[in-house]
Parts: structure tokens; C-alpha cells; sequence
């Protein structure tokens, strides 16, 4: 069976390049002929004499209930392997939400905002989306070839001192999460999956939960690297956690700028700026512990005269936790075509590799300036970003 997708045309789109119109007498090309169809006439259904509106199929009332059903199946799952996750929610709550109404960075931004339903779905859902990205992440690390150059600097390590051992960790463990982070942004097939996590149009205390699985496997290659390196599991296990708990915190609705810390460590303001859909933000702001790194790599952000406005993404991203989990791997196909054909999926899977590590390379060798340029693969600048609403009318500038 040959895998379909709708493009933005309404046509579909197969696995061979073959395009249909999805409509009555529209042109199918195929190779170098056009060729026209007409379906076979369906039956319309007899309108109700007692409505002005006729009732909908049943096929498409049981549809709508796909999305919601799938998504409560797979919070009962993770409630099911961690029910500590019903009380981390309300912790973060209690910790958070206050100093967000006592310094609100965007006055009028309410706790019931919109989309807080989807970020709470990724929230419940978290524990059981996480053991399949484990299981990518281990794929990824491992083809990722990380964990090479951490075999070549692991007789270096071996001669630090203990005392300073684990700030070397930290900053090797930050400078390669850099490059991922980077490198999730600016290749385009990683990019389908962390613009999930951006699509968020509201910054806030539980925003950061937004992710899709396959997203959070962009930690494996700094993990093996630093395993390779002679670091210790518990000790880079214990990075990952920190760097997603700071992650929690650094998405919080507060105004603290803590101008004295900009060039130290990262601060709210500094990750509000990474989430920015404004123009000069765009690709900026990639470290998670340190900004050294990007004051090295030129992308450092960090404005005196202005603040971000305006968050979220310039494409468009379906609202809800399975949609969401659902959209970036549109196109992609039917894995389960491995099975029917082995050799050519691992030549595909070969070119596809490939592929990414060519664009993982321009990436990091393109001039090192924030702002995207003509034929880069960077894909924040699909459209022109949006503008700051007026004070009192929009998200950024509400009435309290």
C-alpha cells in the first residue's frame, strides 16, 4: 500500500512522488502524464425534513472522539507507571503561580489562558510518552556518534583533579546540549519536532511540560558523550534532570530581568528571548546552564532597551496532545514498511542519515550570525514574525 499525505494544496502526496487531487474531475500527474477522474457518485443523505441542519455521519462524530480518547488513554497510562506525577503538578502550582501574580512579566496573562488544557495533557502524559522517547533516545545516541569523541578526550579527563571535575562536566555537558539545541532549531527534520515545544503562544508555569517525546531524545548525544568521557551515569543523569527542572522554572510569567547574572547563568529573561517570535531573537539564546556559549558562538541575545513581546512559532501547529504528537511525523510513512522491505528501508534509512549529518555540518560551520539567510535550512523564518498587540488589548500587554 503506498503511503499518502495531504499537502497544503489538498493534493496526495505518496511514497513515490505520485500526486492526486482530492477533487471531482481534478488532474493526477504521474511521472511526465496528466490524467484526469471523476469518483463514482455517492449517495447523499436524505436532509431531515424537521432541522435546518442535517446530522452529521457517525463516522465523523466517532472521529472527534479519537484525539480525546487516545490522549486519556495515554494519561491513565502514565498514571498508571508514576502516580507521583498527580502531585508534582499542584507543587509546581503552589511554587510558581504566586511570584507569577506577585511580578507578572505580562500583566492580564491568566492562569486559565488558552491551550492550558493541551500543556496540561502533555503534563499528565509525560511519564508514559517518556519511555518511548528512551527507547529513540538510545537509537539516537548511539548513531549519533557522540560518544567517539568522548572516548578521545577520556584520557585527558582522567587527569583532572576531583575537585574540579564535576564544573568541568557541567560546562561539557552545557557546550554539547548547545550544539543539539542548535542543531534542533536549524535542521529541518529536527525542527518538526521541537517546534512543538515553541508553538506555545503563552509562557508560564507549566508551558514547558509542551514537548514532543521524540524531542527530548536531542539529550542523548550529550549523554553518551559524557559516559564515553569517563564521566559517571548518576552524575550525568543528574545534569538531565536539572536541566529539565531549571527548564520548568525559566518559562515562568515573571519580570525579574536579574541584569547582574545575564552573562553568568541563564535567567527567565534570557529563555523568554529563545521562545521570542520577534525578528532579531530568531536563533539566539541555546544554552541551558551557561551563556558562554553563545557569547562564543555569536548567537547571544540579550537586549537593554526592549523586552520580548511575542512568543510561539511562524507555521502552523494543531491544538491538543495527540495532534500535536501527531504533526511532526506527517510524511514520514508507515514504519512497519521495514518489514515488507528490508534492504531498500535500510538504504533509505542510509540516505536519510546522511542526510541529517549534512545538515548538522552546515549548520555548524555557516557564519555564526543570529539571523537566518537565504537557502539556510533554519525554519524560523517560514513567515514574517508577528507584532507586538497593543498595550491593554493582546497577551503581552492585557489589563490586570
Amino acid at each position: 500500500m503506498v503511503d499518502r499525505n495531504r499537502d497544503a494544496n489538498g493534493e496526495w502526496e505518496g511514497e513515490w512522488g505520485i500526486g492526486i487531487v482530492n477533487r471531482v474531475g481534478g488532474p493526477a500527474r504521474q511521472g511526465g502524464m496528466t490524467m484526469t477522474f471523476s469518483p463514482p457518485p455517492r449517495a447523499e443523505p436524505a436532509p431531515d425534513p424537521t432541522s435546518d441542519r442535517a446530522p452529521a455521519p457517525r463516522s465523523g462524530r466517532l472521529r472527534r472522539w479519537v484525539a480525546p480518547g487516545l490522549a486519556l488513554a495515554l494519561i491513565g497510562a502514565s498514571l498508571a507507571l508514576d502516580v507521583g506525577t498527580l502531585f508534582v503538578i499542584p507543587v509546581l502550582f503552589v511554587l510558581i503561580v504566586p511570584f507569577e501574580k506577585l511580578f507578572p512579566r505580562h500583566r492580564g496573562q491568566k492562569v486559565r489562558r488558552p491551550e492550558l488544557r493541551t500543556d496540561l495533557s502533555h503534563a499528565l502524559a509525560a511519564p508514559a510518552l517518556n519511555v518511548a522517547g528512551i527507547a529513540v533516545a538510545i537509537v539516537v545516541g548511539l548513531i549519533s556518534l557522540a560518544w567517539i569523541p568522548g572516548l578521545l578526550i577520556r584520557p585527558l579527563v582522567a587527569m583532572i583533579p576531583p575537585v574540579v571535575l564535576p564544573l568541568v562536566g557541567i560546562a561539557l555537558f552545557d557546550m554539547a546540549i548547545y550544539w543539539v539545541h542548535r542543531w534542533s532549531h536549524e535542521v529541518p527534520f529536527l525542527w518538526r519536532f521541537h517546534s512543538v515545544h515553541h508553538s506555545t503562544r503563552t509562557l508560564d508555569w507549566v508551558s514547558g511540560f509542551r514537548n514532543h517525546p521524540f524531542d527530548g531524545a536531542i539529550v542523548a548525544p550529550p549523554f553518551f558523550f559524557l559516559i564515553a568521557a569517563g564521566f559517571s551515569a548518576q552524575f550525568t543523569g543528574a545534569l538531565a534532570v536539572i536541566q529539565i527542572i531549571t527548564g520548568l522554572f525559566l518559562h515562568a510569567n515573571v519580570r525579574w530581568r536579574l541584569r547582574p547574572l545575564h552573562r553568568v547563568v541563564i535567567t527567565p529573561e534570557f529563555h523568554h528571548w529563545h521562545h521570542a517570535d520577534e525578528a532579531d531573537a530568531h536563533n539566539s539564546n541555546y544554552s541551558v546552564f551557561l551563556p558562554l556559549w553563545d557569547l562564543v558562538f555569536g548567537t547571544y541575545y540579550m537586549p537593554r532597551n526592549k523586552r520580548p513581546l511575542v512568543y510561539g512559532i511562524g507555521e502552523d501547529m494543531p491544538d491538543g496532545l495527540v495532534p500535536q504528537l501527531k504533526h511532526p511525523l506527517r510524511g514520514i510513512g508507515n514504519p512497519l514498511r521495514v518489514v515488507r522491505h528490508p534492504f531498500r528501508s535500510v538504504r533509505r534509512g542510509w540516505r536519510f542519515t546522511g542526510a541529517i549529518y549534512r545538515d548538522v555540518w552546515a549548520s555548524t560551520t555557516r557564519p555564526r550570525t543570529r539571523q537566518p539567510v537565504p537557502g539556510e535550512p533554519c525554519r524560523w523564518a517560514m513567515r514574517p514574525p508577528q507584532t507586538a498587540p497593543p498595550a491593554g488589548t493582546g497577551r503581552a500587554g492585557g489589563r490586570a
